[in-house]
């Protein structure tokens, strides 16, 4: 099987390295990853994609690897990463495509398939599900939930302050998250808690060993990526969380039509925090959800930790499509 292809493309106005894989007139799914994360994330997926006939196309999203990092937060809001997708398809010549996402990625796939159906004809979703638009900001009910804990989304709002304590220690902060996340090693990405030092890093434990679905080389591209570009990109998307609910009033109680399927580990803390009811909720905002699958013994970098599972999920989903 042939390595993914990266190449640099002009897009919405915007420079964007992507990876793809795959024949050129297959039909496109088009992979956006989370934070922190890259193209790199879907090394897994595209040779499985692209073996079934598919033209897989993992971008680099805006402000993350060889992909144009504006300074402004107000350049990364979804009308303007939206922009990027649309830009990519018509650089690919492709009417439409099959969206997944991941993390953040899968944020915005929710919120493209809503903004422009007439473009991505279905979505997978991974970690993050679509519960429906929220009837305020966001923020406000962050900080209303959260009191006087730490929270991480809520530090991402001081501009400047989480890039810089992250960019003096990339290494530091990307074993921490990619091993750590669901072993309850203190970071407090997901739980919250007392503020006990400044910053983020201070409050952790010293990074945990590697796991078997992490390797040195892995961990050390993930590394060089940022050490290159650091962290104010992704941390940028954070900034719009009120922002993106602001520019699309229109989604209020809109629905996801296109069929779709939501992936997700047993063990992914983001999950909790959706509540009990999260299935019941996902079902009624996306009536075209064809399942959830729940990966047993993996949590929040499913598509890295269970590619197999993931990958099986991935294409059956897409042969009942075609």
């Amino acid at each position: 099987m042939s390595e993914p292809a990266l190449r640099q493309i002009e897009a919405n106005g915007f420079g964007i390295r992507i990876a793809e894989q795959g024949p050129e007139d297959g039909p496109v799914v088009l992979l956006l990853h989370g934070w922190p994360e890259s193209w790199y994330s879907w090394r897994h997926q595209l040779g499985a994609l692209a073996a079934a006939g598919y033209h897989a196309v993992a971008p680099d999203m805006r402000g993350y690897g060889a992909t144009d990092a504006p300074e402004s937060p107000e350049l990364y809001t979804v009308e303007h990463l939206l922009g990027d997708a649309i830009g990519t398809l018509d650089m690919l010549g492709a009417e439409q495509a099959v969206l997944v996402g991941h993390d953040w990625g899968s944020i915005l796939a929710w919120q493209f398939a809503l903004l422009r159906p007439d473009r991505f004809r279905a979505v997978v979703g991974m970690s993050v599900p679509y519960t429906g638009r929220q009837p305020a900001p966001p923020l406000e009910g962050m900080r209303r939930a959260r009191g006087d804990e730490f929270f991480y989304i809520l530090y991402f709002q001081d501009d400047g302050i989480a890039e810089a304590e992250f960019g003096a220690d990339p290494r530091g902060l990307l074993q921490r998250l990619y091993v750590g996340m669901e072993s309850g090693d203190g970071l407090g990405l997901l739980a919250g808690g007392p503020q006990r030092e400044p910053g983020w890093l201070a409050q952790a434990s010293p990074p945990l060993p590697l796991p078997d679905w992490l390797s040195q080389q892995e961990l050390d591209y993930y590394v060089a990526e940022f050490e290159r570009t650091g962290f104010r990109g992704g941390i940028n998307y954070y900034r719009n969380f009120d922002r993106n609910w602001e520019l699309t009033p229109q989604l209020a109680g809109a629905q996801v039509q296109q069929p779709a399927i939501f992936i997700a580990g047993e063990q992914d803390g983001v999950i909790a925090m959706f509540g009990p009811d999260m299935q019941d909720a996902m079902r009624s905002a996306v009536p075209g959800l064809r399942e959830i699958v729940m990966v047993p013994d993996s949590g929040h970098w499913v598509q890295q930790q269970s590619p197999n599972e993931v990958n099986a999920a991935l294409l059956g989903f897409l042969e009942g499509l075609d």
